[in-house]
């Protein structure tokens, strides 16, 4: 009996143990996947909560730029709540330990200014103009002979390279590089070719057509691209805007668009096509060229569309500000929207945020969101194309921008962080600024 006892309660022991260890593992998993850094507004706090047998403390004497803080009366079974105030611009380094002695997780906790942004929700037709050409297929020549001959095949030209310059001279357009290849004729050639934002040269002799009796290489290009978004943020100071929250590709290879210019006019809504179960819907508009020209674009990422926009638009658009919500600040729940659906009216609809992904790097799908507004859901049938870049809004905060419908659930799709669309823009900050001087 009493071996039989003894038997039972090391049982039970074992079992505590492992449940012990199983909760525990699992809080390890966590610590070592939360991210690394910390952000938090200046003059703002952020509590962080942290299990026994952990423990959180400052690497170094921080106190001008973050005081922490425990507060006993927080407390609650083997959790323990630090709060750390923001005092100052600038990084303060934690670290987290077990049992008060053994390093576990460093954390950087950033203490920043926290930006004010214009928000859009503002159709915008877009036009860019490709840095060269973009070779968009390669196909073969019939020579005046009637045999086949593959020039550019031949001199290693791909589907999705750009040309730049045709023997030194720098190439504008799909018409230029017709008329640079007819005033050379069949003599041999130098191309400057880019791929994968690296330079290279090659040699080509183009072929007489027997299509025309012009001379071809043997490629289709594209030189400009145009559509439909929706206008995210300009920022008033530095007159820096940004759109889309995706980069423009093309359509043929897929390719992000190299851009060389660009512009953002303001779109006049047309018709609006639904968006169905496996059939995206789409807002159709018109701008012109000549017309409302809102800005100039600059960089075309896979985050989006930035450049400047005009002082006549600032001047003009009577919203206010708005404080950026940082990534870990985005909860599930209700937010909404701006976007422009009728009479060229930027607009206010319902959300939900169904799913906050923690990110430690870019990427276009942050937020998983569900259109709740039974107007835009009677209109659109929820997310369509044309209304990426559309602004989210959670707690009075700009948090993010639509990026991407569901093909299956039109109600249904993705949003990009504010944080990582402001990414895009700081590296060129001072070229922004010079741009900014001559709008």
């Amino acid at each position: 009996m009493y071996l039989d006892r003894y038997t039972k309660s090391r049982r039970r022991i074992s079992l505590l143990i492992l449940v012990f260890l199983f909760f525990y593992g699992i809080q390890m998993i966590g610590v070592f996947y939360c991210p690394g850094e910390i952000k938090i507004a200046k003059g703002e706090n952020r509590s962080i909560d942290v299990l026994f047998p952990f423990s959180l403390s400052a690497m170094h004497n921080e106190d001008t730029i973050v005081q922490s803080t425990y507060n006993q009366n927080f407390n609650k079974g083997l959790k323990k709540t630090y709060k750390i105030d923001g005092i100052d611009a600038g990084e303060a380094k934690f670290q987290l330990k077990l049992l008060g002695l053994i390093p576990i997780k460093k954390f950087d906790v950033n203490v920043v200014n926290r930006e004010y942004l214009v928000p859009g929700g503002n159709a915008i037709g877009v036009r860019l103009n490709t840095k060269g050409v973009l070779v968009v297929a390669v196909t073969d020549v019939i020579g005046i002979d009637g045999k086949r001959y593959d020039p550019a095949k031949d001199a290693g030209i791909k589907t999705g390279d750009s040309i730049l310059e045709i023997n030194n001279v720098k190439v504008k357009d799909a018409e230029h590089v017709v008329e640079l290849l007819n005033e050379i004729q069949d003599s041999k050639v130098k191309i400057v070719i880019e791929r994968n934002n690296i330079r290279f040269e090659t040699e080509v002799t183009p072929i007489k057509s027997m299509q025309d009796n012009s001379y071809r290489l043997g490629i289709w290009v594209r030189d400009k691209t145009a559509g439909i978004g929706t206008l995210t943020f300009y920022d008033e100071e530095s007159k820096v805007f940004g759109a889309l929250g995706h980069g423009i590709t093309d359509m043929d290879t897929g390719n992000l668009l190299n851009v060389e210019y660009g512009k953002i006019m303001n779109a006049k809504i047309a018709n609006i096509e639904q968006g169905k179960r496996g059939s995206p819907g789409e807002i159709r508009g018109i701008f012109y060229e000549t017309e409302n020209v809102l800005g100039e674009i600059i960089k075309n990422s896979p985050y989006g569309i930035y450049g400047v926009i005009t002082d006549k638009f600032i001047k003009s658009n009577k919203v206010k500000s708005l404080p950026i919500g940082f990534k870990e600040e985005v909860k599930e729940g209700k937010a909404y929207i701006l976007t422009t659906i009728d009479n060229n009216k930027v607009e206010k609809f319902e959300i939900e945020i169904l799913k906050a992904q923690p990110q430690q790097f870019a990427n276009q799908k942050g937020m998983t969101i569900r259109v709740t507004d039974k107007r835009l859901l009677q209109k659109t049938g929820g997310i369509v194309q044309g209304m990426s870049g559309s602004p989210i809004i959670q707690d009075g905060k700009i948090i993010g921008a639509i990026t991407h419908v569901f093909v299956n659930d039109p109600t249904k799709g993705y949003g990009i962080y504010i944080e990582w669309m402001l990414e895009q823009i700081k590296p060129n900050y001072e070229l922004n600024n010079k741009y900014a001087n001559h709008v």
